[in-house]
């Protein structure tokens, strides 16, 4: 909780006086009569694609999150299921790699000031793994920044200074491994922005995905070997907001129709990085999307569908962001091989952003294995444990200033200092569960 911070967008929407009393009207409306208690089905993701009404439903979200699933979704199959991984009784481990997974890294104000604050209580989650990955949805850019203004005449703009990218990148001379970079705003400040977050990452030795320096780069995987295994990272958006680059430019993002209002997803420029990655021999194939619709807590049928398909095909685990708030972490057993088991994180959240509601300063991290070998007299390699830690971000006073600390859930039960604090974290608590299936009974207080 914060006085700095605004609680949701829908705080931050600026609209004309009738149009503003038309959302309201309908927002109230929505409330009372609970129209909007379950997913709109017809609801646009695309700002471009998106209607008066589809805006209005998205504002609606903002302060009053979808808890309930789409009509037919069998969440049962996602967040009912216990953590199945395991290895087969007769694998042979020669050797193993670990990864570490957040959400998505959106500026907010006051950030550059908390370095080596941020990560304080959570670094050993992410930053003592092989791989730590997480998604930027902000480009970096030399141009003027401007502020990011919510209206229903364009998606608000998101860039990230360097003083903030420092903070965000890593803790205590750790940095971040690999950085997810196909996000709808990744165009907001043009090629410019693409290629200054580019240049960083190449200074920084943090490998990106989902994001090209060369046409030849397009429709390939982004490939890095660690520990003797060799992990394959395929990558996209479903949209750049309506800011779509030149036909020139088209290569310098990964993006696809993933979700389309109308017509059918278009899953060919992943199928396309997944035989990529077989064909360099990728021991393990990572699915990184940016997709899905904002503040609900559960995916779609047709998501649950497009991840199954891209497991059927190779994929190993999917890594998802963009809904900014977390939805369920599903133990899939494929129907490609009975013995492997892939892990799909439909959303991890926004690990930062402006916003202290407590729906949208929750977050997971993911923390997998994966373990090479033989199986049978085969090699395989395989996911050899799986974890999801529910972490929220705390704006932490400094003397005069206010710092911005990401925090375990678990280690924060019971140790509030009032009764109103309490009850925030026992609010943020209630929506961890209900996206990972009720299992959060292993949390603890402290003494």
């Amino acid at each position: 909780m914060s006085q700095d911070l605004a609680a949701t967008p829908a705080d931050a929407v600026q609209t004309s006086g009738v149009l503003r009393f038309f959302l309201r009207a309908v927002c109230k409306s929505a409330e009372i009569c609970k129209y909007w208690d379950r997913p709109f089905t017809r609801a646009a993701t695309a700002f471009e694609e998106m209607t008066l009404l589809d805006k209005i439903y998205w504002v609606y979200k903002c302060a009053h999150p979808i808890i309930r699933p789409e009509r037919g979704t069998a969440i049962g199959a996602l967040c009912g299921a216990d953590n199945m991984i395991q290895l087969p009784e007769d694998f042979e481990t020669e050797r193993s790699i670990s990864l570490a997974a957040v959400g998505d890294l959106i500026p907010s104000g006051g950030l550059e000031q908390s370095k080596d604050v941020l990560y304080e209580h959570v670094a050993d989650l992410i930053f003592d793994r092989t791989i730590s990955y997480a998604s930027l949805e902000a480009p970096l850019t030399n141009q003027e920044r401007k502020a990011e203004v919510i209206s229903e005449k364009e998606s608000p703009i998101e860039c990230c200074s360097q003083e903030q990218f420092d903070v965000m990148k890593g803790h205590n001379g750790k940095c971040l491994t690999v950085i997810h970079t196909a996000s709808n705003h990744m165009f907001d400040m043009g090629a410019e922005g693409v290629h200054r977050t580019l240049d960083q990452f190449a200074r920084d030795g943090i490998v990106d995905i989902g994001t090209n320096r060369e046409p030849s780069q397009y429709g390939k995987g982004r490939i890095l070997e660690r520990n003797g295994i060799k992990v394959g990272f395929i990558s996209a958006a479903f949209g750049l907001n309506g800011r779509d680059p030149a036909p020139d430019q088209a290569y310098l993002i990964h993006v696809a129709k993933l979700l389309p209002k109308r017509g059918p997803s278009d899953l060919s420029l992943l199928k396309r990085q997944i035989d990529h990655c077989r064909e360099q021999r990728c021991d393990v194939i990572i699915a990184s999307l940016h997709w899905g619709y904002e503040f609900e807590f559960f995916p779609r049928t047709r998501q649950i569908d497009i991840a199954h398909t891209l497991i059927e095909w190779g994929v190993d685990a999917l890594i998802a962001h963009h809904p900014h708030v977390i939805q369920p972490v599903e133990y899939y057993r494929t129907q490609r091989d009975p013995d492997r088991v892939a892990v799909i994180a439909y959303s991890l959240g926004s690990l930062l952003w402006s916003y202290t509601a407590p729906h949208l300063v929750l977050s997971a991290i993911l923390n997998l294995s994966f373990a090479k070998g033989t199986y049978r007299g085969k090699p395989t390699t395989l996911i050899q444990s799986a974890s999801v830690t529910p972490v929220f971000r705390a704006q932490v006073r400094d003397g005069d200033r206010t710092l911005t600390r990401i925090e375990k859930l678990d280690r924060c039960m019971g140790t509030q200092d009032n009764h109103e604090k309490t009850q925030y974290v026992a609010e943020i608590r209630r929506y961890a569960e209900l996206a990972l299936g009720g299992k959060l009974s292993g949390m603890h207080s402290l003494d």
